[in-house]
């Protein structure tokens, strides 16, 4: 067989979104709108937690860390998409591809032990109220919050590895708003079957992993909560964990629907949709979710808005808790 007449990329070219030419400052204006969303709701997690010494819990510990995380996924792709939308900025060199893969496939690992951790510690204080102090305490906290981020920063460094390595010769343009592995994937001219094989194990080691005990940890708060006799109690107990739970049944949700397919049912454009509910959308939902439905977190923001109101000799308070 002869060789094929191989040239070397130096670049890749964004597509974004193409197909609504007509939209591009719309689109930019609507993202640039989430991405400050996304940015405020979560720092204003992260400012009313460090702040206020009633949130100083584990819970909102991990709550911090996923704030931080959702910013931080955000960052990685919404930042070069409005730059497409506005300065038609789609050209991104060969290295800062790879490392954007990276990074959106290390924090995506994250998540999944940053979600997990946040599960267990719902079941201890539901499950073992009375040793979740003992269970849960700093040193396993932040153990476990660091385990989070370093094994998911780990997690795709050899895929990263053996992508930067192969050749691409069909085509330097990428039919998605970020460096996604599996469009990177489709237009290399090399073996792929190693990469494609190794993320299978590697969704299987960590990610099933992941999802059995998330899964299991809500089988046994369930069962508890079932059985406990008031329904005030059983309130007060769902209410816990109803937050998170949103939040897993959404992200799991969406990983699915985007990576767990039939490779019949695949298509880039429908990837590129979901892959917006999973990195743009859900991380500006998480902070409306464990906002709004947490009593903590609102009782919190009135204790804020109520100190910078004296300060200000206005009582905004009223206005926005009335």
């Amino acid at each position: 067989m002869e060789e094929e007449n191989i040239t070397t990329v130096t670049e890749f070219i964004i597509l974004g979104f193409p197909e609504f030419p007509e939209l591009q400052i719309p689109l930019f204006l609507l993202f640039l709108l989430i991405y400050l969303i996304v940015l405020m709701g979560n720092l204003t997690i992260i400012t009313v937690t460090c702040l206020d010494p009633r949130l100083h819990t584990p819970m909102y510990f991990f709550l911090c860390n996923l704030s931080f995380l959702d910013i931080s996924s955000t960052s990685v792709t919404l930042p070069k998409l409005m730059d497409i939308f506005l300065r038609k900025g789609q050209h991104v060199s060969v290295k800062g591809c790879f490392t954007q893969m990276h990074f959106f496939l290390a924090l995506a690992s994250v998540e999944f032990f940053l979600l997990t951790v946040m599960a267990y510690d719902r079941y201890v204080a539901v499950c073992h109220p009375l040793h979740y102090a003992v269970i849960i305490n700093v040193k396993v906290c932040v153990l476990m919050a660091a385990g989070s981020w370093v094994i998911g920063f780990l997690d795709p460094v050899i895929h990263t590895v053996l992508i930067s390595h192969f050749s691409y010769c069909a085509s330097n343009e990428i039919n998605h708003f970020f460096c996604d592995l599996s469009a990177l994937l489709t237009l290399s001219c090399s073996r792929t079957y190693t990469v494609e094989s190794m993320s299978l194990i590697a969704a299987a080691l960590m990610g099933l992993p992941c999802f059995t005990t998330t899964l299991t940890s809500y089988a046994y708060i369930i069962s508890t909560i079932l059985r406990i006799q008031s329904t005030e109690g059983r309130r007060k107990a769902f209410s816990t964990c109803s937050s998170h739970l949103t939040v897993v049944i959404l992200f799991y949700g969406t990983i699915m629907c985007l990576y767990i397919r039939p490779t019949s049912m695949q298509s880039l454009d429908q990837n590129k949709l979901f892959a917006v509910l999973y990195n743009i959308l859900i991380p500006m939902f998480n902070p409306v979710i464990y906002g709004l439905k947490n009593r903590e977190v609102k009782g919190a923001l009135r204790k804020m808005f109520h100190t910078f109101s004296k300060h200000r000799g206005i009582d905004i308070q009223k206005e926005l808790f009335r």
